[in-house]
């Protein structure tokens, strides 16, 4: 039987103002770290709050180039929270670094301070707190344990451009904050990422390494370092610029359609549904909306009924500790990790993005009702 109607869980909103930026860098000739990337990346500073910002071909390169330029590598331990998607401790691997990993606050999916300070060692060298889903981390004690122990700080702000901490941006907080711009993010650039900074060592190190660790001199570059190449092209800057623009709106709109799902949930009387949480002095992004099920609920069956119902949903994100590389490698089993794994097997992520009306909320919440009596 076919499905009648199809809601998408993310759909990347762009138009015609995006085909006239990518028209303009074409008629230019300049493709490649150009103007554009250059005008995409003063967009993203000012939006931080930031004098730095360094466009990327992925928030996964951002975090890795983060640590390429702290010189993190064999013996150092970088901890990161456990339920995340695996590029954030993939890096740290790449670096032949250790990743650890730390449980979170079972209330925000966010990286657990109290668990984290017990994690810390002689060996660590950085924390890279995760801002889940847009929404930020509890920045505050963690910045307090890196100030305590000499530990750099970058944010995996993949979800939270422009999410705001006790009237700061996330990506402002620590030393340097790494943005995602895939298409599932709040603007898009189809694949892309930025790294943003004040701290003027760590820029000029980032500038190095992202292009080939080579300096201009004397009209030529000098290769002071074997570096990389994580250079942003200028047609895929252009999508930014465009997106950028509509940040303000597309976040509104985001925040509305989290609002409707509150509402829906609790017109639906499924107050034992945990949904998203706002601390005070946070402010949420909605990269997603996830939320947590009851543990005797098998929250895959409900993923299969709702994509049944022509629904697109999918899990919160990933408990590292139960993942094959993870376990293998550091010796894990599955619920080692507490909060973390009750979220990897327990939270649904809801179809959000710009383009979804209230009527359609209103249809998710009533098929997930009927799945829920019927899983």
């Amino acid at each position: 039987m076919a499905v009648e109607r199809r809601i998408w869980l993310a759909r990347p909103q762009v138009d015609e103002a995006e085909i006239a930026e990518i028209r303009e860098v074409l008629a230019s000739g300049w493709l490649t770290q150009g103007p554009k990337v250059a005008e995409f990346e003063s967009m993203v500073a000012e939006q931080v709050g930031v004098p730095h910002a360094f466009a990327v071909t992925s928030a996964t390169t951002a975090l890795q180039l983060s640590l390429a330029a702290l010189g993190i590598g064999p013996g150092d331990e970088v901890l990161v929270p456990d339920f995340t998607f695996p590029a954030t401790a993939n890096v740290v691997v790449q670096q032949r670094a250790q990743p650890v990993l730390v449980d979170i606050d079972a209330a925000t999916f966010a990286i657990d301070p109290t668990d984290l300070a017990a994690k810390i060692t002689p060996r660590s060298r950085a924390i890279i707190p995760v801002h889940p889903f847009g929404l930020p981390a509890d920045m505050d004690p963690i910045m307090d344990l890196a100030a305590d122990h000499g530990l750099a700080v970058i944010e995996d702000a993949a979800c939270a451009l422009a999410a705001e901490y006790a009237g700061r941006q996330a990506g402002s907080i620590g030393l340097a904050g790494c943005f995602s711009f895939h298409p599932r993010k709040s603007i898009t650039t189809g694949e892309g990422g930025m790294i943003t900074t004040s701290n003027d060592a760590f820029a000029d190190r980032v500038r190095l390494l992202r292009n080939h660790g080579g300096a201009r001199s004397g009209g030529r570059y000098v290769f002071e370092e074997a570096g990389f190449n994580y250079r942003l092209s200028d047609i895929l800057a252009a999508v930014g610029v465009a997106q950028m623009r509509k940040l303000d709106l597309m976040l509104d709109a985001r925040r509305r359609v989290a609002a409707w799902y509150d509402e829906a949930l609790d017109d639906a009387g499924l107050d034992w549904v945990q949904r998203p949480r706002v601390p005070d002095g946070r402010r949420h992004t909605y990269q997603s909306y996830v939320v947590l099920l009851d543990p005797q609920v098998d929250r895959d069956e409900v993923i299969a009924i709702l994509a049944g119902a022509g629904i697109e949903t999918t899990l919160g994100t990933y408990a590292l500790h139960a993942q094959p590389f993870f376990a293998r490698a550091y010796g894990f089993s599955p619920g080692d990790i507490p909060h973390s794994f009750r979220a990897f097997t327990g939270s649904l992520a809801l179809p959000l993005h710009p383009g979804i009306g209230a009527d359609e909320v209103a249809f998710v919440i009533s098929e997930l009702t009927s799945a829920l009596r019927r899983s």
